[in-house]
């Protein structure tokens, strides 16, 4: 308990899993989170006096016990022996050989395949935020500065698993990050750019940082620096394949800011079970793959030349069938190249996924033969840049056997006929087998026992086993080891050399394979970077084909990028609600047109329900899917490259940090019209519904001529409960009204979903209540109030008109003669208002004005 209490003292954050033996061992504290966590019984111990809780699994089971705890948000400090207990009399010397935290983690059964296992680190500068993110188990180290606005973005789109920052900033990052993160807190002095660039430059073996274009980036670099600090702090030191660090240069892809990516629900949902864009466009097969098209996602380009470039290899894969299936069933037969190879270079490798390594490089010689004779020059251009690595491939064939265990301490690692030496042992201990058998002949023939038994256990090795119905029959120069209820176990001095002999050709069998592994395990680190290099490339030719095979299933079609600023789609789609509908039932398909000189900006209004929210978002959709390199869902479609989207789409209140819906709605206004360029698209739905109907409509009107106005005339839908600003277009040349039809049958109304031009009066949302399923009570009387304060605006408006008549008549009465005064009194004293109707209230109205107008006319 001393030693274990030491190595604790060192780290006080984790749990610590104490080898012991054939057992892991957890204590106090620990053992009460372990216990609650696996399900494993809670046990005590008294240690001098005092109660000490225990918890622990035999070592076999780590990997089914270490995912659990870390997925439950443990850090994990792993202790083991350091030295064989059979060669100390003193204490076993043990040590802590490894950190798993949930940023941290080489374990396959931690992992998921397709997603990236970040560790990230945040440092707040004075005038930027730092940010970086390291991925030990593919080699990936990126990082970047900039805004609040821009780190909270790329937190969004990488989900790191765990967030490094210094202890001095806790509250700020709460604050301005939320509390939806997995944090760890370091000291201070961590966040130095001196020491930063010293663990850099020291890592990649360099002087300066200029060549990997990251030097400007003071904030990102101490960010950088902070993540290497806390994998040496965790034990990771063997880190080759982490070669380079990469700059997230934003300026090359669609700006889409937070809340853009929380409304389009590109790879989250807020709603449990809800279909994802991922979901639906992820056709990959490699776990290389799956990664990187959430990459793509987050990250669509700009460069047109890019996205030709992907486009031209997806429309080649889509025309030539047999060449997209033949890549796909090679890709199918790979590994993670990715994260083998990073086993490899932190020697946490076993023979079974060397052997993996192997075939999935073999795997990579048909693919590479099918893209370089492609009659595509970017599919041919990938196909020069995969490397066979022939002569990795051969080394591992040669040393290794097919069927190499996972554990080597299982043996027949090594392949027959690579060592003399091992063979010669190998055949020493098969030929004991025959040995064991001629002796039981032997000795059964000499003793008369015939249910004679030779077999061997931990404690006694080697043991000759005889039932006690034979017992008189045993020879006195056998000695007696055990006995059992039924039988007696005895040894012989032949069975004692056997054994000597079996034994040590045994442990020199598992030292050597040892040996010889470890050996081959350094020698493939020098194939790190052409392994990693051909992992990239089969991960984009997975993401190609898995585009070119969502067109065909999807009937998606080619889109035409170029550098103007318009937008035209002909029968658009919504990716995702396309698959959801009940089957039978056919999309409605909408065609759309945006341009900054005609048709700048679309007000699109009618009922509840009626699918106008859709509308925004599949076109944002297809815009992102375009600009990815990906077909899309329409029969035609003209995209002048986009440079931001902005969506305000839905309600997403921040209650808990203690903003009302119409306070959210007003921060992600605000920050679409601080930002607008002329390539922007933006999409905003029902905007100012949080506060009264005229406070909405006056925001809504003023938010939509200040985006008119803007020099940057940004391409604009915004959807709209208020019938009022259908008015604008009178007003402003580029807005056009257009409205989701409906037809009203006698009781019912039917949505046809297809916009047309045109304003709506109608909302409709008692029908859809009714749809909902509200009771019958619950819809008369909505009917009934909706009656009364139609009736209600009606006779507001007849007021209104009375009171500028009365005021007309008035200013009219010092030039009346007394007859006419006395015609419309008459007039109005017999009026019934009790009974008077609005409608005939309004022709008396009208009545008395005509007298008005018609004295004027005699008096002029």
């Amino acid at each position: 308990m001393k030693q274990y209490n030491t190595i604790k003292t060192k780290y006080p954050d984790a749990l610590l899993l104490f080898r012991v033996g054939d057992f892991y061992e957890t204590f106090g504290e620990d053992a009460v989170k372990a216990s609650r966590i696996l399900g494993i019984i809670l046990t005590n111990r008294n240690n001098g006096g005092e109660r000490t809780e225990l918890a622990g699994f035999p070592h076999h089971s780590l990997n089914t016990y270490l995912p659990k705890l870390v997925k439950a948000g443990q850090r994990v400090a792993i202790c083991d022996q350091l030295e064989d207990p059979k060669q100390t009399k003193t204490i076993v010397k043990r040590g802590v050989t490894e950190l798993v935290t949930p940023g941290v983690a080489m374990n396959d059964d931690i992992l998921n395949s397709k997603t990236n296992n970040f560790l990230c680190a945040v440092h707040f500068g004075r005038k930027k935020i730092g940010i970086a993110f390291v991925d030990i188990s593919t080699g990936e180290f990126l990082t970047s500065e900039g805004s609040e606005e821009q780190i909270d973005k790329l937190l969004q789109n990488f989900s790191p698993n765990e967030i490094l920052i210094s202890k001095a900033h806790k509250k700020e990052f709460t604050e301005v990050f939320g509390k939806n993160h997995h944090l760890f807190y370091l000291e201070d002095w961590v966040f130095q750019e001196d020491y930063a660039l010293e663990n850099l430059t020291s890592h990649f073996n360099t002087n300066t940082l200029k060549g990997f274009g990251v030097d400007h980036l003071t904030c990102g670099i101490i960010a950088s620096g902070v993540v290497l600090h806390y994998l040496g702090e965790t034990q990771h030191r063997q880190l080759q394949h982490i070669s380079k660090l990469q700059r997230i240069a934003e300026d090359d892809y669609i700006w889409m800011d937070r809340f853009t990516i929380k409304n389009l629900e590109l790879y989250h949902s807020t709603n449990v079970n809800a279909v994802t864009l991922l979901d639906i466009i992820d056709k990959t097969i490699s776990p290389m793959g799956g990664r990187m098209i959430k990459r793509w996602l987050a990250l669509p380009l700009k460069n047109l030349e890019k996205i030709k470039r992907r486009q031209q290899i997806v429309s080649f894969l889509h025309d030539e069938e047999v060449v997209l299936e033949k890549f796909q069933h090679h890709i199918k037969q790979m590994g993670d190249l990715e994260r083998l190879i990073s086993k490899v270079a932190t020697g946490k490798v076993n023979p079974k996924e060397v052997v993996q390594l192997k075939n999935s490089l073999e795997a990579l010689i048909p693919i590479k033969q099918l893209a370089t004779s492609s009659k595509n020059e970017s599919l041919a251009l990938t196909g020069d840049q995969i490397q066979s690595c022939d002569l990795l491939r051969a080394k591992i064939k040669e040393m290794l056997s097919e069927e190499a265990p996972v554990n080597i301490l299982k043996g027949s690692t090594i392949a027959k006929g690579f060592s003399e030496e091992l063979d010669e042992l190998r055949g020493l201990a098969k030929s004991g087998k025959n040995y064991l058998n001629n002796m039981l002949e032997r000795e059964t023939a000499a003793t008369g026992i015939t249910s004679l038994k030779i077999a061997s256990n931990n404690v006694f090795g080697y043991y000759i086993e005889v039932r006690n119905t034979h017992k008189d029959k045993v020879p006195e120069t056998w000695t007696r080891k055990q006995t059992l209820v039924n039988a007696e176990r005895y040894i012989t001095e032949e069975l004692k050399e056997y054994e000597a002999k079996i034994l040590g050709a045994e442990d020199r069998i598992s030292t050597l394979e040892q040996q010889l592994f470890s050996q081959l395990v350094v020698w493939m680190q020098e194939y790190i970077a052409p392994v990693q290099n051909n992992a990239f490339l089969i991960a984009q030719l997975d993401c190609l084909c898995g585009f070119a095979q969502l067109a065909k299933e999807n009937s998606y079609n080619c889109p035409e990028l170029n550098d103007s600023t318009d937008l035209e789609l002909k029968d658009g789609r919504h990716p995702v609600i396309e698959k959801q509908l009940p089957l039978g039932e056919q999309y409605i398909a909408n065609d759309l047109q945006l341009d900054r000189s005609n048709q700048q900006f679309i007000m699109i209004t009618g009922p509840n329900m009626s699918g106008k929210s859709a509308l925004l978002r599949q076109t944002a959709l297809i815009v992102l899917l375009a600009q990815m390199g990906s077909f899309v869902p329409a029969e035609t479609a003209k995209i002048g490259v986009i440079d931001k989207i902005f969506t305000r789409v839905g309600a997403s209140d921040n209650i808990s940090m203690g903003e009302s819906t119409f306070m959210v709605e007003m921060n992600e206004t605000a920050s679409i019209l601080n930002n607008l360029s002329e390539r922007s698209l933006v999409l905003l739905d029902e905007i100012g519904r949080g506060t009264s109907t005229y406070d909405g409509i006056s925001i809504a009107w003023a938010i939509s001529e200040y985006l008119h106005e803007h020099p940057a005339r940004a391409k604009t839908m915004f959807a709209t409960h208020y019938h009022e600003l259908n008015e604008m277009t009178n007003t402003f040349n580029r807005i056009k009204n257009f409205n989701v039809a409906i037809k009203e049958l006698k009781d019912t109304v039917l949505f046809l979903r297809k916009l047309v031009p045109g304003g709506s009066e109608h909302s409709f949302g008692i029908h859809v209540a009714k749809m909902a399923g509200m009771p019958q009570q619950v819809i008369q009387k909505a009917n009934k109030i909706l009656k009364k304060l139609e009736n209600k605006h009606v006779s507001e408006e007849i007021g209104n008109q009375l009171k500028s008549t009365s005021d007309e008549m008035q200013l009219s009465f010092f030039n009346l003669d007394d007859p006419l005064l006395e015609e419309i009194k008459e007039e109005i004293t017999h009026l019934d208002i009790d009974t008077l109707t609005p409608v005939e209230a309004l022709m008396k109205l009208n009545e008395i004005k005509r007298l008005l107008t018609k004295d004027k006319k005699a008096t002029s």
